[in-house]
């Protein structure tokens, strides 16, 4: 496993590839065999003004910032377009590992904000900010013209500026069950999605959804966000997927900049020549790049990343990420969340309106949460319990969220420290 802020960019401009090779380089790069138990963490946050909160940092500014940040634990830092902060681990040995990992990075990371009057919101989604671009890339604008052309301008610019997210990533597993793995990970995401929702605020308004996040990617172009066919090999399902995906960026050969593909050229069409972007046939750096720019809810990296995940406060997602890791990675609590969670598998709209409030996902997140109370590492046990406690008393962290926005407004929950 091997975590950071995205699959390689950097194009190969070797020999092309046809149908039959683009569907080989896929597949073989969808998982790799491995031992279960390593684990890796993403978390994005929004960065905040204490003195404007109302607007974003500066990318120079920030840029600046960080650039002085040296993280003692090593894990990569990047910005997304709307300036939030991810910090993501190396693969740790288990999820204890990587907390901790996490933790010191996102210390040195505060540090280094606060002394330049910023701070690192961590909720799913912007509560009060208009959208808004603050990365200069050229792929970040490629990407904006690509979704406007295809009729997702706003959420596209929702998602890309406004939302935050606590990745999960897993090692693949031994390939004799990969196809199980595969399918537990898709039988969680509901009532893990229910359990994380902490966004109901977008931009200066509720949504009436307890994860805002998760109705922006569940209307975002499925062709590149919508859970893909789980039946058969997964490897070959993720291949299937991606090639149906149409493709948004290219990348020009002279000067390497992101261009993006107004028309809908699924990455089939190109690989057998119907259609010849910029003149050729795709290489495998094409492809490299046209990976970056799917969003299932897991996503197959040559590991398994889980994508649904709202991001949360510091209190709060280092017992959540234990919860995740316990009921896919430990064997007794995973066939427990699996029952748990099988009446609910499909629950995927109700999960980011209702969330827990939904009595199926309740039941189901209770159960999750009971299943990794008996396996969790004894010095996270006390995080997972807070987890309980909450969900007892029929409480979500978009609770927090709506409370703080009571007293003080959206922008109140951008300055509020139990938030961060």
């Amino acid at each position: 496993m091997a975590t950071g802020a995205g699959l390689p960019l950097e194009a190969d401009w070797g020999v092309a590839l046809d149908r039959n090779g683009v569907w080989q380089y896929l597949a073989e790069g969808a998982l790799r065999a491995s031992h279960v138990g390593p684990v890796g963490l993403e978390l994005e946050r929004h960065l905040v003004d204490l003195t404007e909160p109302a607007r974003r940092p500066a990318w120079a500014r920030v840029g600046q910032v960080l650039s002085r940040a040296e993280l003692p634990a090593g894990s990569a830092v990047s910005l997304e377009p709307g300036g939030q902060l991810e910090l993501s681990t190396r693969p740790a040995p288990d999820v204890a590992t990587a907390i901790n990992v996490l933790r010191r990075d996102c210390g040195v990371t505060d540090g280094a904000l606060a002394a330049a009057g910023l701070v690192a919101v961590s909720i799913g989604a912007d509560p009060a900010r208009p959208l808004g671009r603050i990365h200069p890339g050229d792929r970040y604008t490629a990407m904006a013209e690509y979704f406007s052309a295809a009729g997702y301008a706003r959420e596209g610019a929702a998602m890309m500026t406004a939302t935050a997210s606590l990745q999960v990533n897993v090692d693949a597993g031994p390939r004799a069950g990969w196809a199980d793995r595969v399918a537990h990970l898709y039988r969680l995401c509901p009532p893990l999605m229910a359990l994380s929702a902490c966004s109901p605020l977008l931009a200066g308004r509720d949504t009436a959804a307890r994860s805002a996040r998760q109705l922006i990617w569940q209307r975002l172009d499925p062709a590149r966000t919508a859970p893909y066919p789980g039946h058969g090999d997964p490897a070959e399902a993720w291949a299937a997927f991606a090639l149906a995906a149409p493709v948004m960026l290219v990348r020009g050969r002279a000067d390497g900049r992101c261009r993006s593909v107004r028309q809908r050229v699924p990455l089939i069409e190109w690989a057998s020549g119907t259609v010849r972007l910029a003149g050729r046939l795709p290489t495998a750096g094409d492809v490299d790049l046209h990976l970056t720019t799917l969003w299932p809810p897991v996503r197959l990296r040559g590991w398994l990343e889980l994508r649904v995940l709202d991001a949360v406060p510091a209190g709060w997602w280092p017992g959540l990420a234990a919860i995740v890791a316990a009921v896919i990675d430990d064997p007794v609590a995973a066939d427990r969340a699996a029952e748990a969670a099988e009446p609910v598998a499909m629950s995927w709209q109700d999960a980011a309106t209702a969330g827990i409030r939904h009595p199926g996902l309740r039941r189901a997140v209770t159960g999750l949460i009971e299943a990794a109370a008996d396996v969790a590492p004894a010095s996270l046990r006390a995080e997972v319990e807070r987890w309980a406690e909450l969900v007892d008393q029929g409480h979500d962290l978009a609770d927090l969220v709506t409370a703080r926005a009571a007293t003080a407004g959206p922008e109140g929950c951008l300055t509020a420290a139990e938030l961060r």
